[in-house]
This record gives structure tokens, sequence and C-alpha cells, in this order.
């Protein structure tokens, strides 16, 4: 069944481009050529009003209308974490599914070089809620560097520290899993999210990120199964968890 968002009429030609069925104008030329169906019957009209209770196909396949799409994407490096660039790969570039929506966008950002989980959605609200400083949702990453870290790293951390003249990092968590002489591996927990800032609070501690990857954000935890470059669609469940609704 078609559904409209929040069961609001909305007019056959929109429909089909919030779905990815096309660009306005391709629609509307479709639908007068008749190749729209609703609930059953042509219909040629591309400002006919469809609503949750109608069911619509266009070119032989029916679609049914969601208001938000939520995606996991395992970003790798070398992509850059943006809706849109004409020089560089972007990880909307990844995701390929069919009559993939237009309105996507990442929930924050991770570097160029920075590989891990990332939530693609078109959700804006929930978005300002993973992102809001007020909310303190808890990012996991997973950092290497060129050098040991010990118990004053953890508590500079812990602590806050002062990275830059003009920025002070609020307590973070970080957890050493390993140190030698020259590398170092640990997991970082922080609740904020500035530019470059686990690099940035590593550098104040005179040591530089060779790997980072981000293995969690707030309940949401990067699926193992997927590959850098790979993606799917949240469960049920995910979503839930993410709005802070009760889960089965």
């Amino acid at each position: 069944m078609g559904r409209s968002a929040g069961g609001e009429a909305l007019r056959l030609d929109r429909y089909l481009a919030d779905m990815g069925a096309g660009t306005r104008s391709e629609l509307k030329k479709g639908i007068r050529a008749g190749l729209a169906l609703v609930n059953g019957k042509v219909e040629k009209d591309p400002g006919r009003k469809v609503t949750e209770e109608d069911t619509v196909s266009f070119r032989g396949r029916e679609i049914a209308y969601e208001k938000y799409v939520y995606y996991m994407l395992h970003k790798p490096a070398g992509v850059i974490s943006a809706t849109e660039d004409r020089r560089q790969k972007t990880v909307l570039d990844l995701i390929e599914e069919e009559d993939m929506r237009k309105d996507l966008f990442p929930v924050g950002r991770l570097d160029r070089d920075t590989e891990g989980l990332l939530l693609i959605t078109n959700d804006g609200d929930l978005s300002h809620a993973l992102l809001s400083p007020a909310r303190h949702v808890d990012k996991v990453y997973y950092a290497e560097v060129d050098g040991p870290l010990g118990d004053q790293d953890e508590k500079a951390f812990a602590e806050g520290m002062q990275v830059e003249e003009d920025f002070r990092a609020l307590p973070a968590r970080l957890e050493i899993v390993g140190s030698g002489p020259d590398k170092a591996s640990a997991l970082v927990t922080v609740r904020e999210g500035k530019f470059h800032q686990i690099k940035r609070m590593f550098k104040a501690r005179g040591r530089e990120v060779t790997y980072l990857k981000r293995l969690s954000m707030g309940p949401l935890v990067l699926d193992e199964r997927l590959l850098p470059g790979q993606w799917r669609r949240l469960t049920k469940e995910e979503i839930r968890s993410l709005k802070g609704e009760e889960t089965d």
C-alpha cells in the first residue's frame, strides 16, 4: 500500500519523486503517458492527491511511501561525508538502492581518512537529537597512534583537556587496548563532535593518529558483517533504540 507522509495527501508526482522514481518533470510525462496506477486504475493527472489509503504503482511496480529511511554504512577511508561533490566520491555515492531517496544526508561527519559507522537518513529530527551537545550521545572510536600511551593520557582525557587555545574538550574516556614503544591502540568515547576532535586531542598529548574507526553512536553499533563500503537498512529495533523508544 502506498503511504503518504503521516497520512497527508500528496500530489502523485511528488509522491513518486519522494520515493526516487524520477524527477518531477520526468514523472509528469510518465503519468500523462499512462504509466501510473492509483488503486489499480490508470491515473494521468500528476496533481491527483493520494493518501495512505491508496495503492500506487508506476511502470508496473508498486511503490510504498516511506517518510523516513535509515541506513547503516561502513564508511571506508578515502570517501568524504557529504551529500555531493563534483571531484570526490561521497558516502551517498556508496548507497546503491533502487529508487533511493533524494533527500538523504549523513548524520555528522567522519574525516576523509576515517572509517567506520555512519548513519545516513532523511530524518532531520533524529539527526539533531544525535548531534546536539545537550544530548551527550556517546560515540566510540578505535584509534591507533604512533607512540606509547599510559595512565597520564587516560587521566587527561577523563578530566577534559585544553586541546588548543580556543578549544577545551569535554571529559572523554580513553581505554588503552595495547601499548608499545612505537605504537598504541585505544578505545575513545566522546560526547561531542568537534572538527578532527580525536586527532586534536591525541596531538595535545604528543601523539599522531595513524588509524581511526568509529564503532558506535549512541545505541547503534557498527555491524561487523559490513565490510568497508557496504551498507544495510537499519532494523526496526535499531530505529526504535535510536529514538529512545521501547524495544520488544
